[in-house]
C-alpha cells in the first residue's frame, strides 16, 4: 500500500502523526489477514510501535504487510514501513510492527483460518518465532500464566 503525505495528514511539525500511521498500518495487514482466511477479520493487537525517523510532508509511503502464521482463528501480520523523499532520492525504513488479527463470521464469532506454510528463509523465520511472539501476548495482555508460556521458557533459562 503506497500513501502520499499530505498537510492533514501532518502535525504542527509538518511530519507524519502517529495515529494516520497506525491506521494505515491497520489497513494494510487487515488486508493482507483478509486474503490469507477469505473471512471478515478484526484487530486483535498491535505490538509495539515505536517511531524512529519523522515521516515529513510530502513523503511517499510504502507499508507492506504478510500474514507470518496462521493460528486456529487468529493471524499474525507483520508489517514494514518505507518512507521515501522522492525529489531528494531518499529512502529509509520507518519502522516494522505486528499485529494479530482473528477471523469471524458475520455473526462477529472467531471461526478458523487456513494452515500458512512458510517458503523461504524469511518467513520460516518469521514463522518460528510467531509462537514465541504469541505467547508473550497472551501473557502480557494475562490471558496466559507466566508458567504455562512453554516457548518463552527457552528464552530466560
Amino acid at each position: 500500500m503506497t500513501e502520499l503525505v499530505l498537510p492533514n495528514d501532518t502535525n504542527t511539525l509538518n511530519n507524519l502523526m502517529g495515529g494516520r500511521l497506525m491506521h494505515w498500518m491497520d489497513v494494510v495487514s487487515a488486508i493482507s489477514a483478509q486474503k490469507h482466511s477469505n473471512r471478515i477479520v478484526v484487530t486483535a493487537s498491535a505490538d509495539n510501535i515505536s517511531f524512529r525517523n519523522p515521516i515529513q510532508l510530502g513523503d511517499v509511503v510504502t507499508l507492506t504487510a504478510k500474514v507470518t502464521r496462521a493460528f486456529n482463528s487468529s493471524m499474525e501480520v507483520y508489517i514494514e514501513v518505507f518512507a521515501e523523499n522522492i525529489p531528494s532520492g531518499t529512502k529509509f525504513k520507518s519502522h516494522s510492527a505486528f499485529f494479530t488479527f482473528v477471523a469471524v463470521d458475520q455473526g462477529g464469532r472467531p471461526i478458523d483460518v487456513p494452515e500458512l506454510v512458510p517458503e523461504t528463509a524469511e518467513e520460516k523465520e518469521l514463522f518460528e518465532g510467531a509462537l514465541r511472539r504469541r505467547q508473550l501476548r497472551l501473557v502480557l495482555a494475562k490471558r496466559m500464566k507466566p508458567e504455562d508460556a512453554t516457548e518463552l521458557k527457552s528464552i530466560f533459562d
